[in-house]
Parts: structure tokens; C-alpha cells; sequence
């Protein structure tokens, strides 16, 4: 890793951004430490491409202040920042070819045209675009396209990479293939990089740790499967995981060996491996259970009706209909899947089953 890597920490300090009197970043302080590989995630409007566009200096601060690598960047101009940026459109002259737009950025700032070479070269390599380097853009696929963007920050040589949903554009199986080469080009180059993304799969499978992001704010900064196995909030919890966290209604019963007890619509009370959360004066909570911790079972605790089933290959879904209306998806088992329409019981995994208070805070298994 160069001099320059190792200087690329970023740090927002008590970033505000607002239009007019509307806020939309209310006080945001984020430190990503030099190497890293960021993912901010969220749902559109949530901040995260706000936020990226300050940091690239394309927006401007309301207030608070912006470093790059140690450095106050928080009034610099774009191109004085030392980032690179990747947007979700391409972006490329099409009047040039491939060379030509990776090199345009360096023959702007007259860089020595040897030097401008052998950074292309070495980029075209690292991206398998050698055989495409005299071609137009009309002449290359989406995902030659998105890979020629990438190389054209590439040779920049920068102190971070800032991805903007650059993979929106690309169908699923290039968007598969492209994820794979993000992360080798962090891994060769060990450069800071963050990424905005929507999308939890790309996030999960890219990042180093994840911000996840609702209304301006950090719900939570952790590791992937931090955020997967003990969510903070609600919010979290529901965002993070294809299909999504279950949540039932439950009422507060009395505790039992130092462990909470709650009562389901249906009538059962069952006892979760969740400590017992200080008395408060709100009985109502929600019991939260991904997928795999609902699954078939004679002796089950919920009872249903299945309205569909999903095969993925590697799984099956069923979506199941409870008495009181609610709709849950559960693992179906490997053979002998339930038949559409049929009644089923659903057994929980209360040893994996979250709690979240009236706050939206989560309570985990101990």
C-alpha cells in the first residue's frame, strides 16, 4: 500500500445540509479509517448520495467540516480532494475511445504522457480492457461501459473511491460479475473506498462495515452479519435480510428466569431467550424472527394458511396467512413442501428471536 492509501481515512464532523428550511443531513459524523470499503445504505431519500456529493465537493456543506486523509477538504474544490468518483451513468465521451477517456482526466491536469500510459496500461490490466482500449463506447456492453468508469478513476491514483450506485444500470449477472471485480480492485489496490448503494446484497457482499441510513441519520455502522444477526432498531432489522425479518404483535407478560415472556395475537405465551427488559410503561412489543427461524412443524405455535410458495433453488419460501391477517414468510423444508392452500403450524426459533420496544430498539437473545 502506497503513502497515499494510508492517508485516505475520512472523517464528516457534525455535517449539516439543508435546502432552504427543509433538512436533509441534520448533524452527521461518520470516520471510515484509510483502506476501508464503506457501504452507505439506505432506501432513496435516506442521504447517503447527499452526503457522497459533499464529500466530492459537488454539493456544498451547511455546516460542519469534511477531512480527507487528515486534511480540512470541507471548502476545496472537486478536483483538490484527491478522490476519484464512479456515478451510475457512464459519462463517457463518446467521440473518444476507451484510451482516450481513461487518459482525458490526467491530459487535463498535462501530465506527462508516459507517466498517462503506463497508468492506462496498468488500469486496462487490472480491469481486462486491453483488447477494448481503441473502441468507442458505442462499441462496448453496459458492463464495458461501467469498467472503462472504474479505470477512468483508477488512473487517478486517488486517496478514496466513491462509488454512487454504479452497478443500478447493469442486469443481474453482470451485476453478479462486477461486484467480484470491486472487490479485487480493493483488494489490489488496499485504497479507501465507499459506496452508496440501495440495493443490502451489494452492500453485504462489498463492504468492510456498512452505515445503514434513515432520514438523514446512522441507524447503525457495524459488520455485515453484525447488522444481519443483532440489528439495533426496527428499521435495521426490516432493511437488512432478503426476505425480510418477520414481525408479530406480542404483549409483555411476566418474566420467567430472568427471561422475557410474551403473549402472541393467537393467545399462546411463549418464553424467548431475550433478558428481561427493564419494566416500562408500554406492555406492547414485536417479536422478530427471520425466514429460517420459522419453519413447519406439527407442534408449531402459529398457525396458518399457505398463500405462496417461492422456489430459489437453494430454498423455498412459503408466505403464510395467520389467523389475525398477518403475512410471514417461513423456510419450507428440503422435501414434502406444504401444498398451496393448506393449513400449516409454524414452529419458531425462540433461541433467534429479537424483541423491538415501542422505541424501535432492539433486544437480543442473550
Amino acid at each position: 500500500m502506497n503513502m497515499a492509501h494510508e492517508l485516505g481515512g475520512i472523517e464528516w464532523q457534525g455535517v449539516s445540509k439543508r435546502y432552504g428550511q427543509h433538512t436533509v443531513i441534520p448533524d452527521f459524523h461518520l470516520s471510515i479509517a484509510a483502506g476501508e470499503f464503506i457501504a452507505l445504505l439506505g432506501p432513496s431519500g435516506c442521504g447517503k448520495s447527499t452526503l457522497l456529493r459533499m464529500l466530492a465537493g459537488l454539493e456544498p456543506v451547511s455546516s460542519g467540516r469534511i477531512t480527507i486523509g487528515g486534511r480540512d477538504v470541507t471548502d476545496l474544490a472537486p478536483g483538490q480532494r484527491g478522490i476519484a468518483m464512479v456515478f451510475q451513468q457512464y459519462a463517457l465521451y463518446p467521440h473518444m475511445t476507451v484510451r482516450d477517456n481513461m487518459a482525458f482526466g490526467l491530459r487535463n491536469i498535462r501530465m506527462d504522457e508516459a507517466e498517462i500510459g503506463r497508468r492506462v496500461d496498468g488500469a486496462a490490466q487490472m480491469l481486462e480492457l486491453q483488447a477494448l482500449l481503441e473502441r468507442k463506447p458505442v462499441q462496448l456492453s453496459g458492463g464495458q461501459r461501467q469498467r472503462v468508469a472504474i479505470g477512468r478513476a483508477v488512473v487517478k491514483e486517488p486517496l478514496a473511491f466513491l462509488f454512487d450506485e454504479p452497478l443500478s444500470n447493469l442486469d443481474a449477472a453482470l451485476r453478479t460479475r462486477t461486484r467480484l471485480e470491486l472487490a479485487r480492485l480493493h483488494k489490489r489496490l488496499g485504497a479507501t473506498m465507499l459506496f452508496v448503494t440501495h440495493d443490502q446484497v451489494e452492500a453485504m457482499t462489498l463492504a468492510n462495515r456498512i452505515a445503514v441510513m434513515n432520514q438523514g441519520r446512522i441507524e447503525q455502522f457495524a459488520a455485515p452479519m453484525d447488522l444481519y444477526d443483532r440489528p439495533a432498531t426496527r428499521f435495521v432489522a426490516g432493511f437488512v435480510g432478503s426476505p425480510a425479518m418477520n414481525f408479530l404483535p406480542v404483549r409483555r407478560a411476566p418474566d420467567q428466569d430472568g427471561r422475557c415472556v410474551v403473549t402472541l395475537s393467537n393467545g399462546a405465551t411463549v418464553r424467548t431467550a431475550v433478558a428481561a427488559i427493564p419494566a416500562g410503561g408500554n406492555l406492547e412489543l414485536e417479536l422478530g424472527l427471520r425466514p429460517d427461524a420459522l419453519t413447519p412443524a406439527p407442534d408449531g405455535q402459529l398457525q396458518g394458511t399457505v398463500e405462496v410458495i417461492e422456489r430459489l433453488g437453494d430454498r423455498t419460501l412459503l408466505h403464510v396467512q395467520l389467523a389475525d391477517g398477518l403475512l410471514v414468510v417461513a423456510d419450507a423444508p428440503r422435501h414434502g413442501e406444504p401444498a398451496l392452500g393448506s393449513t400449516i403450524a409454524l414452529r419458531m426459533d425462540l433461541q433467534r428471536a429479537h424483541l423491538f420496544d415501542a422505541d424501535g430498539a432492539a433486544h437480543h437473545p442473550a
